[in-house]
């Protein structure tokens, strides 16, 4: 299992990337906070196998999150408020 500085930063980038394909506002914000949070959190860690370990996890995180974006936006919702206001 590849647990360089490179691969988790990509893992990082398709994390962020995957989020932001979310039809849905607050997934995405949820999803984009979520993610971001994470990499803060964990990014002290100094131990190989617990570096290893949240990298495995991230990987799952990012299949999971794969499918939710293409049931979730199966589903369109019409746009939110504050969503027209930023454009």
């Amino acid at each position: 299992m590849a647990c360089s500085r490179k691969a988790i930063l990509e893992l990082y980038r398709d994390l962020i990337k995957e989020s932001k394909k979310w039809s849905s506002y607050n997934y995405r914000e949820y999803a984009l906070r979520k993610v971001r949070h994470d990499f803060q959190q964990y990014k002290s860690l100094n131990d190989v196998s617990q570096i290893q370990e949240c990298y495995r996890k991230g990987l799952e995180s990012l299949e999971m999150l794969k499918r939710q974006v293409i049931i979730g936006n199966l589903y369109k919702t019409d746009k939110l408020v504050i969503e027209i206001k930023q454009k």
